[in-house]
């Protein structure tokens, strides 16, 4: 094998390495929601590899009949109650919209809806929160209220600030959940380190091979 071979083939390795390491990362966090009018329950996020989307379970039971703003909050301070959580958790400092708008804040998550029975039971996928980076929802918090949200669509003065959703029926703080014990993908000790080490140990190969 010449040189030009071998660079070829360490190349590859490094591609496949690299794919592989963005690839199996599957990120899980979860939230226990619990509200003064007895609302409990709980909310699961799926990341399934870093920068895709991030799909939703929520079951929650305890809550009136009808739909209910379900947000992202910037805090995950429980020190106050759901009071303490402030606002919506928008970096990008975005007018308040649905989960289908270009401008929203990213903590926008619409609405739930609860059966007769006061319990809701669903899944759903969001494209702008994530379990890493900027847009990370790790340790903020997580709000039911207790009214619909509007989608920033009224001419309400809170329509483009808070939906208009009313106060906090039931909330609670997103934590990682990592059974397993393992590390965190998608950061500096996360995927990012196999790719690391994978590059670092083709360049030692190259090196030596062109100075044998």
């Amino acid at each position: 094998m010449n040189s030009w071979q071998l660079f070829v083939t360490l190349l590859s390795i490094v591609a496949v390495s690299a794919k592989s390491a963005d690839k199996n990362t599957r990120m899980e966090a979860i939230a226990y929601v619990t509200g003064p009018s007895g609302a409990t329950g709980n909310v699961t996020f799926i990341q399934n590899a870093c920068g895709e989307n991030v799909h939703v379970r929520v079951y929650i039971s305890g809550l009136t009949p009808g739909k209910h703003g379900f947000h992202v909050h910037e805090k995950g301070d429980l020190s106050n109650g759901c009071l303490s959580l402030g606002g919506h958790f928008n970096p990008d400092k975005m007018d308040h919209g649905g989960p289908s708008d270009e401008v929203r804040h990213v903590g926008d998550l619409g609405n739930i809806d609860a059966n007769a029975n006061g319990v809701v039971d669903t899944t759903f996928s969001d494209h702008l929160i994530s379990l890493t980076g900027p847009r990370t929802i790790i340790g903020r918090g997580l709000v039911i209220h207790d009214n619909i949200d509007d989608l920033g669509k009224t001419t309400h003065p809170d329509s483009k600030k808070t939906g208009n959703a009313g106060g906090r029926a039931a909330c609670g703080v997103i934590g990682v959940n990592l059974e397993d014990g393992g590390e965190w993908p998608c950061t500096k000790n996360g995927a990012s380190t196999m790719l690391g080490l994978t590059v670092s140990t083709v360049f030692v190969v190259i090196v030596s091979y062109l100075l044998a």
